[in-house]
């Protein structure tokens, strides 16, 4: 099988057996655009960043572009490399950190309910799993990532091993105390490193003072209000329930040699609240153009969600790039503002200039989602959508 794998996608990028994106209707991968939206438009840079695929560095790319500048829609790739089947343009995949976004928005109607105040310490709401050395965290710093808890542990340190792995169960509170049981990386407040376990302490926040789970939390407060009917968590499930385009991953197989390797079954309890979620582009743009029109976080703290903590990157020195949730690039000398994510044979990503002029969504099967550098088909995309980045 794995074999076949590999000439399958030899034989594809050899005779083109995808020769490029089917562009499609604005209605035909989900609801018709509200009436304050743009016709649909032809974009040939959206149609050649998706065309030809599959091809080394990802099988499949669904993309959504809307706003008042106009409506794109595209889907290229297959389904998966053994039957060769045209990609599902309303297919689910695994959004990664694109969860960021749902639980900072939970975390910030709890702060407008006054169920949590996001400049009161993380530990007077969890004391008995934050210890005393990171008792000055407050809520806010979890989740613009300037907290100073590092990472936790896991298991492995290659894709093989993460792999052999891919089933392990994660308890969030096992994964705090890894974490908090190290010393801090810097006081909290001055420094801002992106990590996942602000967000997992912010799950189980959201769980403290609700007395509910997450889940149920940002289905009751998200998901159901706004009708996102293929947005689901999988919990402990490694499975993606319903129509999915599978995703592969490079990596050293069995007989030593390196290929792609199905791993569209793959747990993701290291994610959690940081990045779990199952959704379709469909939902994610719905979910994007409600948040950015104000209809998810209301009022005055949507705000945390555009304001940059003013501090540099603990690795680069840069200045912050993330808020609350969503992170800022400046592209085609534009802001823009949204949230990439990457879980193991997919990469997703929400965007959208602040006035809403321009949203995009896109949903790649990326061969390398979770590499250093970002995946061409996917930087593709960005570019064809925003232009290119700039100072």
């Amino acid at each position: 099988m794995r074999n076949t794998t590999r000439t399958l996608l030899a034989a594809a990028l050899v005779l083109g057996v995808v020769a490029g994106p089917a562009v499609l209707p604005a209605s035909a991968t989900g609801p018709s655009a509200p009436a304050s939206v743009a016709a649909p438009i032809s974009d040939p840079a959206l149609e050649a960043a998706i065309a030809g695929l599959p091809k080394a560095s990802a099988t499949a790319a669904l993309v959504r572009v809307g706003g008042t500048e106009g409506v794109w829609r595209g889907a290229s790739g297959v389904h998966d490399l053994t039957t060769m089947r045209p990609a599902d343009a309303g297919a689910r995949f695994r959004a990664g950190s694109v969860t960021k976004v749902f639980t900072a928005a939970v975390v910030l109607q709890l702060a407008a309910e006054g169920r949590l105040d996001l400049d009161r310490p993380a530990r007077s709401y969890l004391p008995e799993l934050i210890p005393y050395r990171y008792g000055k965290v407050t809520v806010r710093q979890l989740i613009n990532h300037t907290h100073g808890i590092p990472a936790p542990d896991f298991a492995g340190t290659t894709v093989e091993e993460w792999y052999a792995n891919r089933f392990e169960i994660h308890d969030p509170r096992e994964m705090v105390r890894s974490a908090t049981a190290k010393e801090r990386e810097f006081a909290p407040g001055t420094r801002q490193h992106y990590l996942n376990i602000g967000y997992t302490i912010a799950g189980l926040l959201i769980e403290r003072v609700t007395g509910d789970t997450y889940e149920d939390q940002v289905a009751a407060r998200v998901l159901r209000p706004l009708g996102l009917r293929d947005t689901y968590f999988p919990g402990t499930d490694p499975r993606i329930r319903g129509p999915h385009n599978h995703g592969y991953q490079t990596m050293r197989l069995e007989d030593g040699t390196t290929g792609l390797r199905d791993v569209s079954v793959w747990g993701t309890t290291d994610g959690w609240a940081a990045g779990d979620i199952i959704s379709t582009t469909a939902d994610l743009e719905r979910f994007t153009t409600a948040l950015f029109r104000g209809r998810v976080v209301r009022g005055p703290l949507l705000e945390e969600m555009f304001t940059l903590p003013k501090v540099t990157d603990f690795t680069s020195g840069d200045p912050a790039a993330y808020a609350a949730g969503l992170a800022m690039k400046k592209l085609g000398g534009r802001e823009v503002w949204g949230k990439t994510g990457g879980r193991w044979g997919y990469n997703a990503a929400i965007a959208s200039t602040r006035d809403g002029a321009r949203t995009l969504v896109y949903s790649v099967n990326s061969t390398d989602a979770k590499g250093q550098d970002v995946n061409k088909v996917a930087l593709n995309i960005m570019v064809a959508a925003y232009g290119a980045p700039t100072a």
